[in-house]
């Protein structure tokens, strides 16, 4: 059983919140220019232009990887019991 004070929580909530600054970096650079620029040819793949695919996969991942950073729990059940200390009354 892992054990959920505040004090532990905290440092879940904050580096959650570190993800979520680096995907948000990464989904930037991901998307801008310098980047877009490689995939603006006239090439098609399976019938879609080159830049499209990119777009759409890239804002696909970067939804994926959302998800699944925000997926973790970070705060502790309200109905979970508190831990039984070693003592009986």
């Amino acid at each position: 059983m892992t054990d959920r004070t505040p004090e532990r929580v905290m440092p879940d909530v904050k580096r959650r919140n570190e993800r979520l600054v680096a995907l948000l970096i990464f989904g930037v650079l991901a998307l801008n220019y310098p980047l877009l620029s490689l995939f603006s040819k006239v090439r098609l793949f399976f019938g879609i232009p080159i830049l499209y695919l990119y777009i759409f996969t890239v804002w696909s991942l970067f939804i994926a990887c959302m998800a699944l950073v925000l997926e973790k729990r970070a705060f502790p059940s309200m109905t979970a019991s508190p831990p039984k200390s070693g003592k009986s009354e």
